[in-house]
């Protein structure tokens, strides 16, 4: 990951997206910022425990399990993008300066050098995704809405195209985690539901 042709791609990288990243104070970017921000992951967990309440507390069992599977989404994209930043040390465009910074994870907690990947486009399109399987006439709304959530990264100055292409990949894979284990829960209850009620059948014969 921090070879020298990967830190050579990073410094072409960081100078191609300098015009850009140069725009993060123009006021069209302040603007829609809030969008980027909302993509954050405390703003993110919150909606999908929101979720999760409203169906239980509506007894509406699909926007309990869309809840349910955002949360999970989220937590398995979290965990994923943790341990990537903790493996690349990279600094963020609007912080790089003259040059672009990546090497191999040194543990750092400095925000400011954990760019790779984009938390914000991982968390973002594992809750869209998430919302996309459980409610698919919500899909192209949720997806468009992760989308730009994850392109205003580059322009606000917080990371670099590559950074939001491997958040989008983290999240999409969180997704497909969650899912699958939440499939495994649901045919365990399945199978315990036909063996409570064989067993009853079999203690109450008619």
């Amino acid at each position: 990951m921090t070879g020298a042709k990967t830190k050579k791609a990073a410094r072409k990288e960081h100078r191609a997206l300098a015009p850009v990243v140069a725009l993060r104070d123009h006021p069209a970017v302040k603007l829609v910022e809030p969008t980027a921000k909302a993509a954050d992951e405390p703003p993110l967990l919150a909606l999908s425990l929101a979720t999760l309440a409203i169906g239980a507390v509506l007894r509406r069992p699909a926007i309990v399990r869309t809840g349910a599977r955002m949360v999970a989404s989220h937590i398995v994209a979290t965990g994923l993008k943790t341990v990537m930043k903790g493996a690349v040390d990279r600094t963020r465009p609007a912080a790089a300066g003259g040059s672009a910074k990546l090497s191999k994870g040194s543990g750092t907690k400095d925000g400011s050098k954990n760019a790779f990947p984009s938390g914000h486009t991982a968390g973002a399109v594992a809750v869209a995704q998430a919302v996309a399987h459980e409610l698919p006439g919500t899909s192209g709304a949720a997806r468009t809405l992760a989308g730009v959530a994850g392109a205003l990264q580059v322009p606000r100055g917080a990371h670099y195209l590559t950074d939001v292409a491997a958040g989008a990949a983290t999240g999409w894979l969180a997704e497909r985690i969650a899912g699958l284990v939440l499939a495994r829960i649901d045919t365990a209850r399945a199978d315990r539901s036909v063996r409570i009620a064989e067993e009853e059948a079999a203690a109450h014969p008619s």
